[in-house]
């Protein structure tokens, strides 16, 4: 007798992302971790950032995602009165924060990134799965948190990696950023002030080991396919889209791959063609 394979419980969804959240951070903090205090002024492809500013990045987000799992009420008004001061002084609260702990000596900075980290996976890991935590952006779910938590560790690790040569493994990890990648179609579409693509389409991945991740209709017309980290790469904007081995075919998909973009907020400047790695 055969029997259907059970879809995993929503709290096992979760274990696991936190589980690869966890993995994440320990590829890029086994990067960081060695470094004497001057490379950690070493510029990064991110313009103006240095490998501070990145590791200070996520220090910083991952202490407001720990916030908002934690106190929900409490997000909100130090959210409300910290970002309204600095925009009232001209500040962009996000430069602001990375360059605050940039300034910080490396050995804390990696020290409070840590601790913040490992507070957030403690705090997401007890959130009940019909919760939505607030954010800056649409409220959302432990689960939708935790994978874009997952998507920027990942994105601002390629730049650390890039700042200083480094070539990492890619892992069934990236599943998780393509899957973000494939649902932001119509965000990254409304970015550029352009209409909801009507059109379905088929995105197929070659994953780091080889098998086939797939996404949308099997007969969509419009259909993406390449390698899983080129995917990732292009729609977290860590290469331009010449440098990747991606191929679309149909109006929408190649409307689409230009302008992807995984993470909120205005359209990314992106890479300039050739400058990969």
């Amino acid at each position: 007798m055969t029997t259907e394979p059970k879809e995993p419980r929503p709290a096992d969804v979760l274990t696991g992302l936190l589980d690869d959240l966890r993995a994440e951070s320990a590829e890029l903090d086994g990067l960081v971790a060695g470094l004497e205090p001057e490379a950690w002024a070493r510029d990064t492809p991110a313009q103006g950032w240095t490998i501070a500013h990145q590791i200070a990045h996520l220090a910083w987000t991952d202490e407001w995602s720990g916030l908002s799992a934690r106190d929900p009420e409490g997000f909100a008004a130090e959210a409300g009165r910290v970002f309204g001061e600095l925009r009232s002084e001209g500040l962009d609260p996000v430069d602001e924060g990375a360059a605050r702990g940039a300034a910080e000596d490396p050995a804390a900075l990696l020290a409070r990134w840590r601790a913040g980290r490992e507070g957030l996976l403690a705090a997401l890991a007890a959130v009940p799965g019909d919760v939505r935590l607030p954010w800056f952006g649409p409220p959302m779910k432990a689960p939708s948190m935790a994978t874009a938590r997952l998507m920027e560790t990942w994105a601002h690790g390629q730049d650390v990696a890039d700042a200083l040569g480094a070539v990492r493994e890619p892992t069934a990890r990236l599943r998780h950023i393509a899957h973000l990648g494939v649902r932001t179609m119509g965000f990254a579409f409304s970015l550029h002030g352009l209409p909801a693509p009507q059109t379905p389409v088929r995105v197929e991945l070659t994953a780091p080991k080889g098998e086939l991740w797939s996404w949308g209709p099997a007969d969509a017309a419009d259909r993406v396919t390449g390698p899983a980290l080129d995917f990732c790469l292009l729609v977290t904007q860590r290469r331009h889209r010449d440098d990747l081995a991606l191929a679309a075919t149909g109006a929408t998909a190649a409307a689409w791959l230009p302008i992807a973009q995984v993470f909120a907020g205005a359209p990314g400047k992106g890479r300039e063609a050739g400058s990969a790695g």
